[in-house]
């Protein structure tokens, strides 16, 4: 066997990654398709879970993933409950819901969070308008008369929820897969 082949098959493989691509049929455009990003890998909030924890996770690979300190204790029945981290004031502030011991929402009713996508609370409806455009469905709020839900749909199967006041502003928003992203009392 010559030892010319390897150079010969070396020089064939850079001309090959050399060619242009081939141009269209008569008539029709070349399109190129560029997916949609599912999210900001900077940004803790996703809608298919919270910096390293997914949704689903059970408790342990949850505080596994966390890597710090929790309130809350997980129940013996399957039946809801919360964890938040040490550094929240207030449970209202921030929570993760877990319901079958899976982890399955989180709750932010700060204006320091950014929502996947940008939103934040502090924010009126037509600001998260035109961040979420036509992917926002607006109902009317289940306790305050005046204030409404906008719930977008994500990427992935989570769904994110902003609760509003009656002046429009956004007063929290959360996001978790159904059907726990609509427990409007959360766990109670």
């Amino acid at each position: 066997m010559s030892k010319a082949w390897p150079l010969a098959l070396s020089a064939l493989l850079l001309a090959a990654c050399d060619k242009a691509p081939a141009p269209s049929a008569p008539g029709t455009a070349a399109t190129t398709t560029v997916a949609a990003p599912v999210h900001d890998d900077a940004a803790m909030a996703r809608y298919d879970g919270y910096g390293d924890m997914r949704f689903g996770m059970d408790d342990k690979a949850f505080r596994h993933a966390w890597q710090g300190e929790l309130a809350g204790t997980p129940t013996t029945d399957g039946s809801c409950y919360y964890l938040t981290p040490k550094w929240i004031k207030s449970a209202a502030d921030f929570g993760f819901m877990f319901e079958q011991g899976r982890f399955v929402r989180y709750d932010v009713g700060n204006a320091k969070e950014t929502a996947p996508g940008g939103g934040k609370a502090g924010m009126n409806v037509e600001q998260i308008r035109t961040l979420y455009g036509d992917h926002v469905e607006q109902s009317p709020h289940k306790y305050e008369a005046g204030a409404f839900y906008l719930r977008v749909a994500g990427h992935d199967s989570g769904v994110l929820v902003f609760e509003t006041d009656a002046a429009g502003k956004i007063t929290r928003w959360r996001v978790g897969v159904p059907p726990q992203i609509d427990y409007v009392e959360g766990c109670s």
